[in-house]
């Protein structure tokens, strides 16, 4: 086979490879400039290929962005659910304070059977400690209730509600995800054996245990919780928690 049919042969092949780009325009310097034919199918080749690199990229780019939206869109849904979460029990303490406020003595009464309702006839402690609820409640200023609750626990440390200023103080940090301080909290918390905040706090603690990937001791907080609080809403998230 001469040089010629050799030439013939591989011009064949070429243009049946470089079919499918002929829809793809080449660029106008690349068409217009000189030389052979198999050259410039070349040239073609090489920009279809650049051209389905870009794309490439393109596409790489835009599942990373998809996939960045949807981590967001499942944070955004935890958040949310915590929100609900916190607002319920905001709701039910308010609940609590009203009752105490409606059924208290004319002297500070503590009673084992409904700690609860636990009430102090000072005016000025019952205003404090209803003034930093209200700041979640009421003004959503959940900063300035952090510092209202500290600021509580300072003047009052001897307070009956010293175990439920803990207790939001804990559930602030946890909705912040500073599971460091949360966790101190609603230690303190569960040193009130009376207090009815204390199987969530100790439920708290096994789920901020269990988020550090510390199984054991997330487990052993569950059954603590379980094997006090048997009846409680708190165990039945216990036992679905382990």
């Amino acid at each position: 086979m001469n040089s010629n049919s050799v030439r013939t042969l591989a011009l064949a092949l070429l243009v049946s490879v470089a079919a499918p780009v002929a829809a793809a325009p080449a660029p106008v310097t690349e068409v217009g400039s000189g030389g052979t034919a198999i050259e410039r199918l070349e040239r073609m080749l090489q920009a279809r290929n650049q051209m389905q690199l870009d794309m490439q990229r393109q596409l790489d780019q835009m599942a990373q962005e998809l996939s960045n939206l949807r981590g967001n869109v499942e944070r955004n849904s935890y958040d949310i659910q915590q929100v609900v979460e916190r607002q319920r029990d905001l709701y039910r303490e308010i609940d609590d304070l009203r009752t105490a406020k409606s059924s208290a003595p004319k002297e500070t009464k503590s009673t084992d059977e409904n700690p609860s309702v636990n009430y102090t006839n000072d005016q000025t402690e019952n205003a404090a400690y209803e003034a930093a609820v209200n700041l979640i409640l009421k003004e959503k200023d959940y900063q300035g209730a952090t510092k209202a609750f500290n600021a509580f626990l300072q003047k009052y440390p001897e307070s009956v509600y010293t175990a439920n200023a803990h207790y939001w103080l804990g559930q602030l940090f946890f909705s912040k995800r500073d599971f460091e301080q949360a966790s101190k909290e609603f230690t303190a918390v569960s040193q009130f054996k009376d207090s009815n905040k204390r199987a969530d706090a100790l439920l708290k603690l096994g789920l901020i245990a269990q988020k550090q990937g510390n199984t054991a001791q997330a487990n052993q907080y569950f059954q603590q919780v379980i094997d006090t609080y048997p009846d409680s809403t708190s165990a039945k998230q216990a036992k679905n928690a382990m």
